[in-house]
């Protein structure tokens, strides 16, 4: 986590906090490094774990700390110095259900205050969720840009599968988006488990061909995923399909630039 004047930067994980130290003062030291006045460290300390749910957890050592506590605290200290902006960096990644309830709960009140939050997040639901506006960057480029309902709005006739998976690779997913009627297939990690997400024509025989073809181990059944992830998978299925032709068109264009430099070759040499 960085931060200078307006800008705040979480990126979570375990780097970043003293695990020797307690939260509080974790806390403490990062407010003398963002020149927070001493006069107000000691309410703003105690307003940023109110809000982030650590009160009557403060004063124990962060090596103690689950990683959902760690996760809260890393946006504490990115708040400490009141940015007007702040960037968070998969928030939720690796943390229990409970604990990624509570993180989007945080992150919600943020929107509400006066802090913009740009945050980058796999979880097509929490951007659903969170996010005014989403931004799909497929291959480092932005693809899509819009409200969650205008990117839903695109994938409207498309019928979308979920599979809890496990064991699913290439080779499986491989099998299912040859299926008839499938449109697209990506997979997430969620913790311990995988979503095997299919984009299918709305019938039931697709959806069982699917589950059947989903995993070398088992599926655990599926269900319908959230609509701004069938936008996701339809955007990043159109951006791999233009790189694709752009490379066709570029090598038939070498292939047609070389055989006219044959040509010419050929017509010297007859000369």
């Amino acid at each position: 986590m960085l931060g200078h004047d307006g800008v705040g930067y979480v990126f979570g994980g375990d780097r970043g906090l003293y695990d020797r130290l307690s939260a509080l003062d974790n806390l403490r030291y990062f407010a003398e490094l963002y020149a927070v006045e001493p006069r107000d460290q000691k309410w703003r300390v105690a307003e940023l774990f109110d809000l982030v749910g650590l009160t009557g957890r403060e004063k124990e050592h962060v090596e103690g700390y689950s990683r959902g506590m760690r996760q809260r605290l890393h946006i504490a200290r990115g708040l400490l110095h009141r940015p007007d902006v702040l960037f968070l960096g998969e928030p939720s990644i690796g943390v229990d259900p409970v604990a990624a309830r509570d993180l989007r709960r945080t992150i919600a009140d943020l929107r509400a205050g006066s802090t913009t939050v740009l945050l980058t997040t796999h979880y097509m639901a929490e951007a659903d969720e969170l996010c005014d506006r989403i931004a799909v960057i497929a291959g480092g480029t932005i693809r899509a840009l819009g409200t969650p309902d205008r990117l839903k709005s695109r994938v409207q006739e498309r019928g979308i599968l979920e599979i809890e998976a496990h064991g699913a690779d290439d080779e499986h997913l491989d099998r299912i988006r040859h299926l008839a009627g499938v449109h697209g297939v990506a997979a997430e990690d969620r913790g311990s488990r995988q979503a095997v997400i299919v984009q299918t024509e709305p019938e039931r025989s697709c959806t069982r061909r699917c589950s059947q073809r989903s995993t070398a181990s088992r599926s655990d059944g599926s269900s319908p995923v959230t609509p701004v992830e069938d936008a996701y998978i339809a955007i990043v299925e159109e951006a791999e399909a233009e790189v694709e032709a752009e490379t066709e068109a570029g090598a038939e264009t070498g292939a047609e630039a070389e055989t006219e430099a044959e040509k010419e070759t050929t017509r010297e040499a007859a000369a």
